[in-house]
């Protein structure tokens, strides 16, 4: 086999591979290839509609989970690794990238999608060479892309709906997995086939080969020609010279090199952007050719397409067009009492923010609008949108004197001066206490399965949920967990309108609501105290103050759990976290690392961190060892 020569460069080196998935360690445990795991904690959140093509997003996604965990074994576990094997496999259809569903009619949706077409899955995949010079991590990327067309069946709405109720949707890319039942659903492949279950083995193989015996020097011929730059070819080696297979080998690597990254012969060069090229044109005169960053006009949009996203919330655009199907500019401007130039604008914006759709009948909802930008949809972020534009967007006009004082500068935006978040909240009037309400509840109902489900939690049967609010984490918890009983800690105004919320399928002899102060009053008593988007709002005074009430009250076997988005170690990531911090509240954000040294100077041990890629990571430490 190819790889076999190439068992034998690695077999004293430390191979790390940057991933949890069970069907990549299968893949590579079957070659023979030894390796330890340790999963990224990189969130795939890069932005997908700043890539020029779906495979770019897997490709860059798989090397920025090698980097993230070559960086941390350097910096945090000082292990560096030789090499480490980052992958990220995504499924698209007529260019759309097809997420893990949220729920199961997101699935129906996704599945139904695929229904008697055909599909690409990508799979990306980064090769990281680490050494150590001076202290400093060094690292080589050599990266690729496999692309495989996969043609499900026309599915009935029986074999639907029976697939989904399986479960077996609910964690994979698209909807499926073509290994286990997912199999059942498809017609034919074309490609590779472990490819769709996770990993591209064949090509990661030939990649290996390429790097680890590259062709002979005699075998490279310089062709020149006399209006191109020479280019570089060789023959076919014979298995006595080389493993690698033949010659496109070498050219498909130049042509899939999408992440940025150079191969020449075996050799890598980190990768880097170049915006100013000197060109040399046929009269001999040296030029420049400058390129733009694509980046840099990304963000410098960027406040543009928040705005359009917040007014057309603000005017209840997609809660139009989810009641009226298909409008024009005129009838969507009639419906909203505003002007046809201004909402055609407003409408072609949303368009191209991927937010509508556009064809000659008219304006339409995405999949993506209908599911979370219409007010009342089941996973609505309608409520927080505004929340941002009301709040959070006034706040950061005055970010430039925020950075200068080092302080909040909510005395400047609203005309008021708050200590904290708890006394600010109380001296809201009512309408602005229930949209702040709404906010939450929307954004929560987001987050609250990747809490519930981070780690199994049916050991803890009472539960307490502090600063909980409208209870939608509770609400989670006690689906997954029937034999749970929660209560809901909050400030007496919120527990007072908390009813407006209360999904009425739930038994509510489940959930109980407290109204309190965890500064200053007796916490209720539980096996598992929760703190959810709590600590990083509040001073390192107070957060010692609220750990350590936690842990005297907490029994041996007790846990505390924690869901905040949590930062790498450089502290530069993810931007969403970073970018939040400008707020200059009394809190900051953390890294894992901050997490664990606080949760463990205030007692807890065994600290589990799960980094979800979602909007909230999730922290569980004990009391004590014991019961783990």
């Amino acid at each position: 086999m190819v790889l076999n020569p190439v068992i034998k460069k690695l077999i004293n080196e430390r191979v790390v591979l940057a991933s949890a998935s069970p069907r990549r360690q299968e893949i590579l445990t079957n070659v023979g290839l030894r390796f330890e795991v340790v999963p990224s904690w990189f969130k795939e959140t890069l932005e997908k509609s700043s890539f020029a093509a779906p495979y770019e997003y897997a490709v860059e996604t798989a090397k920025q989970k090698a980097l993230e965990v070559a960086n941390r074994m350097h910096l945090k576990h000082l292990r560096t690794p030789d090499v480490v094997i980052g992958a990220d496999t995504i499924v698209t259809i007529e260019e759309q990238i097809l997420e893990k569903p949220v729920d199961k009619q997101d699935a129906y949706k996704m599945l139904s999608r695929l229904s008697g077409k055909e599909h690409s899955v990508f799979t990306g995949v980064a090769i990281v060479h680490c050494s150590s010079k001076d202290n400093q991590l060094q690292t080589e990327v050599t990266d690729f892309y496999e692309e495989t067309k996969v043609k499900f069946s026309a599915l009935s709405e029986e074999l639907l709906w029976e697939y989904i109720h399986s479960g077996e949707p609910m964690d994979k890319a698209g909807g499926y997995g073509i290994q286990a039942l997912g199999g059942m659903l498809v017609e034919y492949v074309h490609g590779d086939f472990l490819n769709v279950v996770g990993f591209p083995l064949n090509h990661f193989c030939k990649k290996l080969a390429e790097l680890y015996y590259p062709p002979p020097k005699h075998t490279i011929h310089h062709i020149k020609h006399d209006s191109i730059p020479s280019v570089e070819t060789f023959e076919m080696l014979s298995d006595g010279e080389c493993d690698s297979s033949d010659n496109g080998q070498f050219e498909d690597a130049k042509k899939q090199n999408s992440g940025g990254v150079s191969h020449s012969l075996g050799m890598c060069i980190n990768s880097s952007h170049t915006y100013n090229i000197p060109v040399e044109s046929q009269n001999g005169v040296i030029e420049n050719t400058t390129r733009f960053p694509s980046e840099l006009t990304h963000l410098l949009d960027g406040f543009r397409a928040s705005k359009a996203l917040f007014v057309a919330c603000k005017l209840k655009v997609f809660d139009l067009l989810k009641d009226k199907g298909t409008m024009t500019a005129v009838e969507a401007a009639n419906q909203l009492n505003t002007s046809v130039c201004g909402t055609e604008r407003l409408l072609d914006a949303c368009t191209s923010l991927g937010l509508l759709e556009k064809n000659y009948k008219g304006y339409s909802n995405a999949d993506l609008t209908n599911l979370y930008l219409v007010s009342d949809g089941e996973y609505s972020l309608h409520d927080y949108v505004l929340y941002c534009n009301d709040h959070m967007w006034p706040l950061y006009t005055h970010l430039e004197l925020a950075v200068k004082e080092g302080t909040s500068q909510k005395h400047r935006t609203f005309g008021k001066k708050a200590e904290d978040f708890f006394q600010d909240f109380c001296c809201q009037t009512t309408e602005a206490k229930q949209h702040f309400m709404s906010a939450m509840h929307s954004i929560s109902k987001l987050t609250a399965r990747d809490v519930a489900v981070a780690f199994d939690l049916s050991q803890f049967r009472a539960v307490c949920d502090l600063g909980g609010c409208t209870g939608a984490l509770a609400y989670e918890l006690v689906h997954i967990y029937p034999e749970m009983r929660v209560t809901v800690f909050d400030l007496p105004d919120i527990v007072t309108n908390v009813s407006n919320f209360q999904p009425s399928r739930q038994n509510p002899a489940q959930i109980s609501f407290t109204s309190g102060d965890f500064f200053k009053d007796n916490l209720p008593e539980a096996d598992l105290y929760i703190l959810s988007r709590v600590l990083h709002d509040c001073s390192d005074e107070k957060v010692s103050i609220l750990l350590s009430k936690i842990f005297a009250i907490c029994k041996p076997g007790s846990a505390l759990l924690v869901g905040e988005i949590v930062l790498d170690e450089k502290r530069t990531s993810p931007a969403r976290a970073v970018l939040q911090s400008l707020s200059m509240t009394e809190g900051k954000q953390r890294s894992g690392l901050e997490y664990e040294q606080l949760l463990e100077k205030h007692g807890f041990i065994s600290v589990q961190m799960k980094i979800t890629g979602n909007l909230l990571d999730v922290i569980l430490c004990f009391k004590k060892t014991s019961i783990h």
